[in-house]
């Protein structure tokens, strides 16, 4: 446990609480900057990649992109109105469960590009945690996909249908994407704290049924990290006196503490998570190609949620002293090439990734039949259904329950 009980350390949390609009006001900045990164295409510069792009693997992504894309599309269409809206108007649980479990399949497509199909060698290290847990997950941000290598750590505990992120509002305009993130009920933020406050409890106050199991991952720093806003974080910490961080950013406290103050009771820890790349950092479509990364690094420490102080204050003085010892980590993965105790989870099943990918293609090629070659009722269902999602996700509108049946 990591609470400081010291007068000073009291003052330096009022600071942090005090000056979070300020920081999100630096961090903001380049928010305009971030959805035109998220997809930017693939630029020749002086980096090496860990693979050359050769027309092979250019052939190969392009491949897999309109797979996953047209798999994506088909599985939200057909499921989506079933398993996410019409069981929720009878109950909430069984209507999660359905929907992690169809999506889940879907998920699991990348870690099985990550991992077989790229090559990509995934290393976790810290404690070995427990399946199935209700956790919250805080962790650095130091690219664009960090958010996608998490897949790999819930895939292995049984909790891929259920991890759910807090990220940017302008992600839920991704077409197909979009419609699946609201699916699958992640929390959508403006930036603006006033805005962001009063849904954010609305929907963390959803999440409180101990019987779903739940990953809720929160990414601190507001946004990925790079050189100018590290320079930019520096400057604000010497100004107003916190910590001065050199491999990640200062942490945005509120949200965490809202998440925490909501859901206190019904989480069981709270997952500290340190992503690392050896070599260099890579961007989506690195991924897609399967240029980069060579190695990700994924540290977990596990914190009981009950040895994590309840008030706002030292709530904030918590997690900024875990965000210096992340920064520590990282400083000694930049020496050393790993993290501690590396080796705590299993590489993944290539059967099972197999008979995993088997299945989606077959249902995708199932559901294309039945919307191009079929009867015109499909093509009016599929329609419908796409008419639906997107208002849906447009308006973030979920339907409630409207009997008490369990």
């Amino acid at each position: 446990m990591f609470q400081n009980e010291t007068a000073g350390a009291g003052i330096l949390a009022s600071r942090h609480i005090v000056m979070q609009l300020a920081l999100e006001e630096v961090v903001a900045i380049e928010s305009g900057k971030e959805m035109e990164e998220t997809f930017k295409p693939l630029k020749s510069d002086d980096r090496l990649k860990h693979y050359p792009l050769t027309p092979f693997r250019l052939i190969r992504g392009l491949i897999c992109l309109l797979v996953y894309l047209s798999t994506a599309f088909m599985f939200v269409v057909y499921f989506a109105p079933v398993a996410a809206v019409l069981m929720r108007f009878f109950s909430i649980h069984y209507c999660r469960k359905a929907t992690s479990f169809l999506f889940a399949l879907w998920l699991a497509l990348w870690p099985f590009l990550f991992e077989k199909i790229n090559g990509t060698k995934v290393v976790f290290s810290g404690d070995l945690v427990p399946p199935k847990e209700r956790v919250l997950i805080i962790a650095n941000h130091r690219t664009e996909v960090d958010w996608m290598y998490l897949w790999n750590l819930a895939l292995r505990k049984g909790c891929l249908g259920y991890i759910k992120y807090i990220l940017k509002s302008s992600l839920m305009k991704l077409p197909v994407f979009g419609w699946g993130f609201h699916i699958l009920e992640f929390i959508s933020v403006e930036r603006k704290w006033e805005v962001d406050e009063p849904a954010m409890r609305q929907m963390l106050s959803t999440f409180k049924d101990s019987r779903d199991p739940l990953w809720l991952a929160l990414f601190p720093e507001g946004t990925d990290f790079s050189e100018e806003k590290c320079q930019k974080s520096q400057k604000f910490a010497s100004e107003v006196g916190l910590p001065v961080l050199a491999n990640v950013l200062l942490p945005k406290t509120r949200g965490f503490g809202v998440c925490l103050e909501v859901l206190q009771n019904s989480l069981d820890a709270v997952y500290d998570v340190s992503i690392a790349y050896k070599h260099q950092l890579p961007t989506f479509l690195d991924n897609v190609f399967g240029t980069d990364p060579s190695e990700v690094h994924i540290h977990v420490q596990r914190i009981p949620v009950k040895d994590i102080p309840t008030s706002d204050a030292k709530a904030a003085t918590w997690l900024m002293d875990r965000f210096q010892l992340k920064d520590q980590l990282l400083l000694d993965f930049k020496a050393r090439g790993h993290f501690p105790n590396e080796g705590t989870e299993q590489e993944l099943s290539t059967v099972k990734c197999l008979v995993n990918f088997t299945v989606v293609i077959l249902l995708t090629a199932l559901f294309i039949y039945l919307t191009f070659f079929s009867s015109v009722w499909f093509k009016t269902y599929a329609s419908l259904a796409c008419a639906y999602l997107a208002s849906a996700t447009h308006f973030k509108f979920r339907p409630l329950p409207i009997t008490n049946l369990i």
